[in-house]
């Protein structure tokens, strides 16, 4: 029996917009801690205030907030070691 295949199902806004975050992250090599600290919140749809703060946090403009994750580089967090211990960033 053949299987047929669907095509892809588009991700929500939403979805797009936190895999981006979570790309960006961890191109910054920061954990979720890390973030966590300099921006809390408790919103699920980020206001414009919290997309510039995520801006400045992650050191980019906040239009590279809203580009499509990379489709073709996998998201993989940094190695351990270059990661620094409680959630603090050296820069």
């Amino acid at each position: 029996m053949y299987r047929r295949q669907s095509a892809p199902v588009p991700l929500s806004p939403q979805r797009a917009f936190g895999r981006r975050i979570r790309e960006l992250r961890l191109a910054a090599g920061m954990t979720q801690d890390d973030l966590a600290e300099r921006i809390e919140t408790g919103k699920a749809n980020p206001t414009l205030t919290m997309i510039h703060a995520l801006a400045v946090s992650l050191d980019v403009k906040p239009a590279t907030l809203f580009k499509a994750p990379a489709k073709s580089t996998p998201v993989r967090a940094a190695p351990a070691s270059a990661r620094p211990s409680r959630g603090r960033v050296s820069r």
